[in-house]
C-alpha cells in the first residue's frame, strides 16, 4: 500500500525538486502578502484615497496606481491576496468533503451503492462547472458564501472518480480484508485502514482545485456575480473590464497576481505529484 512519507521525508523530497521549491518560494510570498495586508493597509481598500487613474509609478504613495474610483491599487492586492486564497482554499474543503466521501464510499461498498453514486456524479459530470456556478450564484445571490459553495458544489466529480479509483484498489488489499475479518466497523475501516492510504493523490488534487477555485471567482466576478462587499483580485479584474482599452492597468495588476498564485499552486501541485509517486522516489 502506499502512504504518505513523513514529515522530513516529504519536506527533503519537496526541496529536491525545483519546481516545487519555486512554487512554494511564491506562494509563502502571497501568503505573506495576505498576512501583512492589515498592517501595511490598515485602512479599507474599498475606501476612495487618492485621484482617479493614477498610473502606476506616477505618485509614490500610490505604487500601483489607482483605479477609475480612487481606491489604492497595492492596498486591493494585498487584502484581495487574503479574500482570493480564502475562497480556493474553503471551496476546496467544500469539495473534498463531497468528492471523498462519495468516492470513498462508492469505492468501498461496491455494487448498487457504487452504481447510484457514480451516477449521481456522471449527472454532475453532465454540467459543464463554471456554467453551473453561474446558474447557483445567480439563482442564489452573489455574495462570498454563494460563490464557495457554487465552486465547491461543481468541483468534486473528478476528484470522487480518482478516490473511487484508488479505493477499489485497496479494497481487496490484506490490511482491509483482515479488518473485516477482526469485525472492525466499515467507518473505522475506510477511516483508518483506507484514507489513510490515499492521501497521496487527494493532496496533490487538492492543491490544483485551490488554484481552479481561485481562477473560477475570478471568472464569476469578471462577470459581475462576485461579492460587492469585498476586495479579491478577482472583483479588481472586473471593475477594471471597463476601463481595459484606455486604463490597462487596473485590470493587468490584480490579473498578474492571478496568474501568480495559480502558477505557484500549479507549480506546487507538480512538486507534490513528483514527491508522493513511489516511482520517483524509487530511482
Amino acid at each position: 500500500m502506499v502512504s504518505l512519507p513523513g514529515r522530513s521525508g516529504l519536506a527533503g523530497r519537496l526541496l529536491r525538486r525545483p519546481s516545487a521549491v519555486a512554487g512554494l518560494a511564491l506562494l509563502g510570498a502571497i501568503v505573506g502578502m495576505a498576512a501583512g495586508a492589515d498592517v501595511l493597509y490598515p485602512a479599507d481598500p474599498l475606501d476612495m484615497v487618492g485621484t482617479p487613474f493614477l498610473w502606476p509609478g506616477a505618485d509614490p504613495d500610490f505604487p500601483l496606481g489607482t483605479d477609475m474610483l480612487g481606491r489604492d491599487i497595492a492596498a486591493g492586492i494585498f487584502h484581495g491576496a487574503r479574500m482570493s486564497l480564502l475562497i480556493g482554499a474553503v471551496a476546496t474543503l467544500v469539495s473534498l468533503l463531497i468528492g471523498v466521501g462519495v468516492g470513498a464510499v462508492a469505492g468501498f461498498f461496491g455494487g448498487r451503492t457504487d452504481h447510484a453514486l457514480m451516477h449521481v456524479t456522471e449527472l454532475f459530470q453532465t454540467i459543464p462547472p463554471f456554467l453551473f456556478a453561474i446558474v447557483i450564484v445567480a439563482v442564489l445571490q452573489p455574495n462570498v458564501v454563494t460563490v464557495v459553495l457554487a465552486i465547491g458544489l461543481t468541483s468534486w466529480p473528478s476528484l470522487a472518480r480518482l478516490v473511487r479509483a484508488e479505493v477499489l484498489r485497496l479494497r481487496d488489499g490484506e490490511m482491509v480484508q483482515a479488518s473485516i475479518a477482526i469485525g472492525l466497523s466499515d467507518a473505522r475501516i475506510i477511516l483508518a485502514h483506507v484514507l489513510p492510504n490515499v492521501l497521496a493523490p487527494i493532496v496533490v488534487s487538492a492543491s490544483i482545485m485551490v488554484a481552479s477555485a481561485i481562477l473560477t471567482e475570478s471568472s464569476l466576478a469578471f462577470l459581475g456575480l462576485g461579492d460587492p462587499n469585498i476586495v479579491s483580485w478577482g472583483s479588481m479584474v472586473g471593475s477594471g473590464r471597463e476601463v481595459l482599452r484606455t486604463d490597462w492597468y487596473v485590470a493587468t495588476v490584480p490579473g498578474l497576481a492571478i496568474v501568480a498564485a495559480v502558477l505557484a499552486l500549479n507549480l506546487l501541485g507538480d512538486g507534490l505529484n513528483d514527491a508522493l509517486d513511489p516511482r520517483q522516489n524509487r530511482r
